[in-house]
């Protein structure tokens, strides 16, 4: 039997790995969870699950998760440290990354150098730190396997490949809601219009981050750390269905892709269950009834975020965990109405330039990067300087 532990158990992956675990519960035992201010989810995922210990992100929810929790054994933490008092659980063998934002890089490196598996859905962890999580990986020897569809994707059409026949990696990107606006609409765009996706049901800040694309330059940054290859030999194709979740190109001119219907449970659950695969209760597949697939190049000019996140993967060092500490502020911002959609990449884009980038060799550094991004962002923002 597997024993996880689940970071960031009340977004979306978080719930569908529960949903999982609780289909197959000979397969998985939850040892704990860990959550932000959702504490009655949180709770009824306690009831359920019966972890050993959950964290939360402040004092006072722990102590009102406390309240709620009477008769029912459960140590009960909070801040960044029960963060990595859940990650590093000595009977946890496997540990699901799956906070959004920088604030789940410190708990999955604890996991890694605690030896643990990991399955990794927070994408900003190797954006803010790649190179140093990469190499802890390799001296730990554990197996990080990818969540996110398009790098498993990625990673099931290499299985049994050599990685030096590799000529490239194709990332797939649905376009989000706004792949066919013109820039003028731009201009119009709400929160409420963008945190409609048409295809994946995500959170909502990974919405924001699909419609301007940041998501997808993101993942490219991912995948550069992930798998090994430089971003010269990653591309982006656009591709509406969402059915081909990424393909590998090989150097005899043969591409494998991984398709499926847009559902993130089946990227989690071979996460889960590498190298087996469970027989999930899914809607198959009907290529007849899709018809055709469609494949566009991206548009950065009305797109810049894919462009600022290859600018700052090719500056390297520090600038990626600025870059991401831009984004993050500039999307709370927008949706919070205080700043505008197409500003989100103006605000990303001042703060990469005004950043002094230097060689990346601690986590602390990333850390400090983080702060100083979110603190420029900020400044930008407040001081109508977009």
């Amino acid at each position: 039997m597997k024993k996880i532990a689940v970071l960031g158990s009340t977004g979306s992956i978080g719930v569908s790995t529960l949903e999982i675990a609780k289909a197959f519960p000979e397969r998985y035992q939850v040892i704990a969870l860990t959550a932000g201010n959702n504490i009655n989810l949180l709770q009824k995922q306690i009831e359920t699950f019966r972890p050993s210990i959950v964290s939360v992100v402040s004092e006072q929810a722990a102590e009102k998760l406390t309240l709620l929790l009477q008769g029912i054994e459960v140590q009960v933490c909070y801040g960044i440290e029960g963060m990595i008092r859940c990650a590093t659980v000595p009977e946890v063998n496997m540990v699901v990354a799956a906070v959004v934002g920088a604030a789940g890089l410190v708990p999955t490196m604890a996991a890694i150098k605690s030896g643990k598996d990991v399955a990794l859905a927070n994408k900003e962890t190797l954006v803010t730190a790649g190179s140093l999580i990469m190499a802890e990986v390799e001296r730990q020897k554990i197996n990080l396997i990818p969540v996110d569809s398009e790098h498993s994707a990625i990673y099931q059409s290499m299985a049994g490949h050599r990685r030096e026949d590799v000529r490239r990696l194709l990332l797939t990107a649905s376009g989000g809601p706004f792949r066919e606006y013109s820039l003028a609409q731009f201009e119009t765009i709400t929160p409420v219009d963008a945190l409609a996706h048409p295809n994946w049901d995500m959170g909502r800040k990974i919405s924001i981050d699909s419609a301007t694309m940041m998501n997808k330059g993101l993942e490219v940054i991912e995948a550069r750390w992930l798998f090994d290859f430089p971003a010269t030999m990653i591309d982006v194709h656009i591709h509406p269905e969402s059915i081909i979740h990424s393909l590998v190109e090989y150097q005899d001119g043969a591409v494998m892709a991984q398709l499926g219907i847009p559902d993130m449970k089946t990227p989690i659950a071979y996460a889960l269950s590498w190298p087996e695969r469970l027989p999930l209760a899914q809607q198959p597949l009907d290529l007849c009834k899709i018809g055709q697939l469609s494949f566009s190049q991206p548009d950065t000019e009305r797109f810049p975020c894919l462009r600022l996140a290859y600018a700052a993967l090719d500056m390297g060092g520090t600038v990626p965990a600025v870059m991401n500490a831009a984004n993050e502020v500039a999307v709370e911002a927008f949706l919070n109405n205080q700043l505008s959609f197409l500003s989100i990449s103006q605000v990303i884009e001042k703060t990469m330039y005004q950043h002094q980038g230097e060689d990346l060799t601690t986590i602390e550094q990333a850390l400090h990067a983080d702060l100083w991004g979110r603190h420029k962002a900020r400044e930008l923002i407040s001081g109508g300087l977009v």
